[in-house]
């Protein structure tokens, strides 16, 4: 079975992602995660990429295609995978499932969590984050024990270039421009309301993935 965790910057499909990991027993995928496995073994693609990076530009859809076309057909996603942040474009998601359909896996479960705007750009700029370790925390729900210092090494906590609220909400046109167009490419989606706890949702995603494993079997 493939996942794929749609929504907006902030709606909490990292979290989540990493609770479906330690459940499902597979691998949980992201565009960052690609580009930098690509770039750090030196592939053809992985210098590609940093090329365009390092030079500015944004990497462009037929890149990110062949990397995740690539990362898909490794022995760990044999069994299924969760995507998180992929596909970002209609184009992509056309890419996604021609693969799929290749691979024999079929379309994806799409699962979309809904949260309202203010309350993304509440969340998201409550953002700190290590430095050194790169923990990040949430001055409203994963605090620190010290206020402004990481639990695991003790450095002072920040707040990213992509956390300030005026960066949020360019972010968050940018996803309505180029990224929710695809839940009407995907109209078969199940809608999470994002905003309640993390054990809410979890609890919400297993009620939708449990039957439909069972129809598999």
């Amino acid at each position: 079975m493939v996942l794929l965790l749609f929504g907006p910057p902030g709606c909490g499909k990292g979290t989540q992602s990493r609770l479906l990991v330690d459940w499902l027993k597979v691998p949980a995928i992201s565009t960052g995660d690609m580009l930098r496995a690509e770039i750090r073994a030196g592939s053809d693609l992985g210098k590609a990429a940093q090329s365009t990076i390092a030079s500015g530009g944004l990497v462009s859809d037929g890149l990110v295609n062949q990397i995740l076309k690539a990362r898909i057909a490794e022995p760990d996603c044999s069994r299924g995978f969760i995507l998180d942040g992929y596909p970002r474009t209609v184009e992509q998601a056309e890419f996604l499932d021609r693969t799929l359909e290749e691979m024999g896996l079929g379309r994806p479960v799409v699962l979309y969590f809904e949260v309202p705007r203010d309350a993304l750009v509440g969340r998201m700029s409550a953002r700190r984050f290590c430095n050194n370790c790169g923990r990040t925390y949430n001055i409203l729900s994963v605090r620190p024990k010290r206020p402004g210092r990481c639990d695991e090494d003790g450095e002072p906590l920040v707040i990213r270039k992509d956390d300030r609220e005026e960066v949020i909400r360019e972010r968050l046109r940018a996803y309505d421009d180029q990224t929710r167009p695809i839940l009407a490419h995907y109209s078969d989606y199940h809608q999470i309301q994002g905003d309640r706890s993390p054990a809410y949702i979890f609890e919400a995603l297993v009620g939708i993935i449990e039957p439909l494993m069972a129809k598999q079997t």
